[in-house]
């Protein structure tokens, strides 16, 4: 398990490398997990992405790459948020907002 988030980062990290801050592409990744509208629920505790305001998703992402989180999702979060810069954190922040 623990070689496959190593992977999972790597691949993670290389993508944000190469898309920059591209908030549609950088969503690619999410996609899986939160519906390609944003609209899925996470596992019964992460609310639909779409229900959070810009700051609130930014306040989040942030939290997750400084291992604060109040959904308990660090260990699935932390390898998808480390490599994201600030600029691309509120480049994704905007594009989920365009999905409402």
């Amino acid at each position: 398990m623990k070689r496959i988030l190593i992977i999972f980062a790597i691949v993670v990290s290389f993508i944000t490398h190469v898309f920059g801050a591209n908030g549609e592409e950088l969503y690619k990744k999410c996609v899986a997990c939160h519906g390609l509208k944003a609209e899925k629920v996470f596992n019964n505790k992460v609310p639909a992405l779409t229900t959070f305001n810009k700051e609130q998703i930014i306040e989040s992402m942030k939290g997750y790459k400084d291992k604060l989180n109040k959904y308990k999702m660090g260990m699935l979060m932390k390898p998808v948020s480390k490599p994201l810069s600030d600029e691309d954190i509120e480049a994704l922040a905007d594009f989920i907002q365009s999905l409402k």
